[in-house]
């Protein structure tokens, strides 16, 4: 008897221990094998995040080249045939086997690389004047709501006015020069950035203000600590807008108004094409004014908002 009470004490003390923290060795927080779980469990948490990251990062990296260049072949394969089987006149709708070997001679020549230049050199200094005119602008329209109420809708008015609207009257003022040009993309330019960045500062909620406001933070803190960052994405898609409506811009103004000090761009090499009749030349301009935007999104603008995105823990597009 003596023996089977001893031995149902013991299995009860085990129970006990088993169960307690306070008397379990492996739970005491103070132990060596508490920090190697610990260890072990953050290792476990990184590898599951590298896990849940790949597939993420190789799946748009596939199709963001695939699926373009696919659907390129495809467009390039119905233009071809119907340039083949569907006009009689090559010189009114040539193939792309045909604006390829114009494209090389333009290229041979040096005119093509020289028109891509100097637009781009046109279209960059014209969206930074755009950009330090346009900020500011919707910083202010932003600040004050007299000065809203007063310049909004106009502001919006230029937004919406064909830009090559401009081209006469700056034609004018300034006669066939690069002040022509760049006054045509400053005015349709600069309203899309300032529409921007009144966008991204009204999606800001307003909860954040009323925090800012909690903590202590003064009017002009609360703009550039809160406001000013919550309201990027928006200000971005302004910028990318703005950047669209300088590229028109600028091929509007270099179509009508040829010349100036600074060279022979792409809207003159399309205006060139037209007067000599000459198909081949007009869809080849066509095509590197398309490139030329494209290459611009996807290398400045499209990085840019991943980048953004990712800070904020927002997905990209599914075709970024």
């Amino acid at each position: 008897m003596p023996t089977s009470i001893t031995s149902s004490t013991t299995i009860a003390r085990e129970r006990a221990r088993a169960t307690d923290p306070a008397t379990d060795p492996a739970a005491l927080p103070a132990g060596p094998d508490s920090r190697d779980a610990t260890d072990s469990l953050g290792e476990l948490e990184a590898g599951l995040d590298n896990l849940q990251d790949a597939p993420a990062a190789s799946r748009p990296t596939a199709g963001r080249f695939l699926l373009p260049l696919g659907t390129l072949a495809a467009l390039l394969s119905l233009w071809q045939l119907a340039a083949w089987f569907g006009s009689p006149r090559t010189d009114l709708f040539p193939g792309p086997l045909e604006v390829l070997g114009t494209a090389g001679a333009l290229a041979a020549d040096g005119r093509l690389a020289e028109a891509v230049a100097t637009s781009l050199q046109r279209g960059v200094l014209g969206f930074a004047l755009a950009l330090a005119i346009g900020t500011p602008l919707g910083l202010l329209l932003s600040a004050s709501t007299t000065l809203r109420r007063g310049l909004g809708p106009l502001v919006s008015g230029l937004q919406v006015l064909p830009s090559v609207a401009w081209v006469p009257a700056a034609i004018i003022w300034f006669g066939l020069t690069d002040a022509t040009v760049f006054f045509v993309v400053l005015m349709g330019a600069t309203p899309s950035i300032a529409n921007g960045f009144l966008s991204g500062v009204d999606l800001v909620p307003p909860q954040y203000r009323r925090l800012g406001t909690v903590l202590g933070a003064s009017r002009t803190q609360q703009l550039l600590r809160i406001v000013l960052p919550a309201a990027l994405p928006g200000y971005l898609a302004g910028l990318k807008q703005g950047w669209a409506f300088s590229w028109r811009s600028l091929m509007a103004a270099e179509i009508i108004a040829v010349g100036g000090s600074i060279g022979f761009g792409l809207g003159s090499l399309l205006q060139q094409g037209r007067d000599l009749s000459q198909m081949a030349v007009v869809v080849a301009a066509i095509l590197a004014i398309l490139a030329v935007g494209i290459a611009v999104e996807l290398l400045v603008f499209a990085p840019l908002e991943r980048r953004l995105l990712r800070r904020r823990g927002l997905a990209p597009g599914a075709g970024r």
